[in-house]
């Protein structure tokens, strides 16, 4: 998780050099939605993986209160 991570913010700080220098409007344009896309790509996968840990973490929570050791 921490490599891609880093592989992630590797890649937009490359990104965001590239569209510092860069003086065509159409490829910032296209750069914009594709950070745009990453970025709801991103809050889709956070949103999905807190469900899951919020349903196993109520599911323990059940499964030890009904089964104290």
């Amino acid at each position: 998780m921490l490599k891609t991570y880093i592989a992630a913010t590797t890649q937009l700080e490359n990104l965001k050099n590239r569209i510092g220098r860069d003086e065509e409007g159409a490829a910032l344009v296209e750069y914009s939605v594709l950070v745009g896309l990453i970025t709801v790509a991103a809050i889709a996968m956070i949103l999905l993986v807190g469900g899951w840990v919020s349903a196993a973490w109520t599911a323990l929570h059940t499964h030890l209160g009904a089964n104290p050791t």
